[in-house]
This record gives C-alpha cells, structure tokens and sequence, in this order.
C-alpha cells in the first residue's frame, strides 16, 4: 500500500534520537547511483556510514548497509521487530515502507554512524523519509514523469514535491541538466524556504572532468551532483582528487547498465547487458549505451531483449526508445516483491502488444525460460534484460540460487 504522509512516521520515531548527519537524495532517476557515490566519497574521507535505498536488490535487508556492507540478516530482523512491535503497542497503523525506514534509521542509531544516506522513496515532500531531523545537504537528481497519480500530472509539480525535501538554511545540489522549467521551481521554492542551490553539472565539477571518458555520460552527471553535495556537507573533509579518483572509479551500482555472466542458467557464452530501466529518461540512457556499443558501426544491429514491466505503466515511450523492428523480444512478468505486495507485473501479453520487435516470445512467469530462450535466439549477440529493478532481481536472485 502507498500512503504518503508523515504523521504515522513521525509517531513511530518520537522516541529515537537521531545523533548521525543526513544526506537526502531525491529525484526520479540517478538517485542510487548518487547514494553510490556519496558513500564511495565518505568512506575514502574514514567517514562511518549508513546507507538507505529502495528498492531491495536481492533480500528485503540489503536496502540498508553500514559502510557499503548489507546489514545482516538477524541484525536486520532484530530491529524490525522491534519497530513493528512500537507500531502494534502505539496503535500507529505505519505502511511498510514507514517500518522499512524506521527500521533502517534504529540500525543506524544503534551503529553509531556519522552520516546517513538516505534515498527517497517517492516524492519527497510526503516521503516517510522527510522525518529526516539533522540533514547535512539535500540532494535532487533528473526528475522525470513518474508516479503522476501520486505526485501531479506535470513535471514541474513533481519536481515542486521533490523539492519539499528541502530545508530552511541547508544547502541544496541538483542536477543542472534538468529542464529550465523544473531548475526555476527550485529556485523558487529554496527562496521560499530559506536556502541556497547549486546546480551540478561535470563541466563544473573537476571531480567528474577528471574521470572523462572513463565513465558513462549520465554517470559523470551523477558523479557531478554527488561530489557537490559531499563538498558542501563536510568541506573540512576534502582529500585531494588522486585519493577520490580510485574511490569512485570502480563503484559497482548492480542493475544500471551492468554486465552479467548468465553461463550458469543458459550456457550462454559473454556477458548480458541488465538495467533496471522502467521510465522514459531510464530508458534513453540505457538506448543510448545499446546504440552506442551493440548497434554502432559493423556490429549487428539487432538486439535481443528480455522485459518485465509493472502495472500500470505506460511502455509507449519506452518502447519506442528500446525496441527496433529487427530486435527479438521476450516478454517475462516478475515474481512477487518482498515487502511490497502491492507491486504487481504487467501481464506478458501486454508488454508484447506494446512492442513491434519482429521475434517475440511470451514466457508469462517463467523467467528461466525466457532467458534460455533470448539466448538462444541471440546466438551469441547483444542481449538485454531490462524494463523493471524487480525483474533485476529476479534475475540475480536467480543466479545465486543456481550458484
């Protein structure tokens, strides 16, 4: 259930004091790359850390980490039950996403950490996560048309709810190459509260200059917003660039345009490319990277794809980013979402009526088959799993069951 509003968070962590720092990090994508990098960046300067991001990758507890590590399991369950267990005494009546994020803000009191990177879970200004006491620096990354039932139906009034992170006399970094519409709503609305913003791009950020070519042009941006806000959050903490370079080089995001060795599953020989793309601005980065390295010069230009979707979204735009007529498709529908069982799939027969790939295949639940079946069709060409972070993890948590 998605109820947003802060009166049944706020009960539920009346009583807990919150001694760490927070960076807050808004947007409709780049958002965990940022939390990322941010954590890269603490961790170089021996900051002790705690992470909070959503969705799960592969168990319901890896959404929070101490110092880039997945808390335990039993660490993770001790704390939940204590938080559902306030929830029932208190008579709160919290949604699951409120205890995950109560949960995650005990563990990082209980740990000691000295900053807390916290990820919004939807919007902003509503967010459970906007119970936030201490925020260091807030952060907003690419807004995109998302969630519209929930937010408004035009990108300036969801960056204005993105926006409600902000707080009166904490600085504010967002992602310059947003729209010029959605950069002047942030102005505004920063005069109205009472701080300051910059816009971070890599043309101003020598951080992401230096790292050039060596990173993808969406991540440099990311890259960009990040160091700006971790400049503005601690500036008696700024090492020199040859000791942050190597710190965010080689930050491994699972699910953003990450190669994945699927042998175990379908004996496929070579890398698949797997993202969790599943909006239009995800979807262009992602077309981009595919054009770039699977369609460009003598390569073949066909693709083979494996997408999941949810429902209710809107696969038109996306479609027409990701698909071309000699691409091969299978269409796959995700398991259930632990934590999140209001999260359902698009059926596969819908996501096929949606594409004009000239090969398609409806593997409804059966995500092994749809795999053994685009690898075969591939022969050993550029295959894609995208459209959805829960079929992302499907497919990891697949592999390891397999491993």
């Amino acid at each position: 259930m998605i109820e947003l509003g802060l009166a049944r968070i706020q009960k539920l962590l009346h009583k807990t004091p919150q001694t760490w720092k927070a960076i807050h990090v808004a947007g409709t994508n780049g958002k965990g790359s940022i939390c990322a990098y941010l954590t890269a960046l603490l961790r170089a300067n021996n900051v002790t850390c705690g992470k909070f991001t959503s969705p799960h990758l592969i168990d319901r507890w890896d959404c929070i980490s101490i110092n880039d590590s997945a808390i335990p399991e039993t660490r993770f369950r001790h704390f939940e039950d204590l938080v559902k267990q306030r929830n029932e005494d208190w008579h709160v009546g919290a949604t699951e996403f409120e205890l995950l994020t109560a949960t995650a803000f005990e563990i990082f009191e209980a740990e000691k950490v000295q900053v807390g990177v916290v990820e919004v879970g939807l919007g902003g200004r509503l967010d459970a996560t906007n119970v936030l006491q201490e925020k260091s620096v807030t952060v907003i990354s690419k807004i995109g048309l998302d969630h519209q039932f929930l937010l408004g139906d035009t990108i300036e009034e969801i960056a204005l709810q993105k926006a409600g992170i902000m707080r009166q006399g904490v600085p504010c970094v967002v992602d310059a190459s947003n729209p010029k519409s959605v950069l002047g709503t942030f102005q505004k609305h920063s005069r109205d509260v009472g701080t300051s913003v910059t816009n971070a791009s890599p043309e101003s950020n020598e951080l992401a200059r230096l790292l050039g070519d060596t990173i993808e042009p969406h991540q440099a941006q990311n890259l960009a917003v990040a160091h700006e806000a971790f400049r503005l959050a601690f500036p008696q903490n700024i090492k020199p660039l040859d000791i942050l370079v190597p710190a965010v080089r080689n930050i491994n995001w699972p699910g953003r345009l990450q190669l994945l060795d699927i042998s175990a599953l379908t004996g496929r020989q070579g890398d698949i490319l797997l993202d969790g793309a599943h909006n239009p601005q995800s979807a262009e980065v992602l077309a981009s990277y595919v054009n770039r390295h699977f369609r460009a010069g003598d390569l073949p230009k066909s693709v083979t794809w494996v997408l999941a979707a949810s429902q209710g979204k809107d696969l038109g735009d996306i479609m027409k980013l990701l698909i071309q007529q000699d691409d091969s498709m299978a269409a796959v529908e995700f398991g259930p979402v632990d934590g999140m069982p209001w999260v359902k799939p698009m059926s596969s027969t819908t996501i096929l009526e949606a594409t004009n790939a000239k090969t398609r295949y409806d593997s409804r639940s059966d995500l092994l088959g749809a795999l053994q079946w685009a690898t075969k069709v591939a022969n050993n060409g550029p295959l894609v799993i995208a459209g959805s972070l829960y079929l992302v993890s499907d497919v990891l948590r697949l592999l390891r069951e397999t491993a």
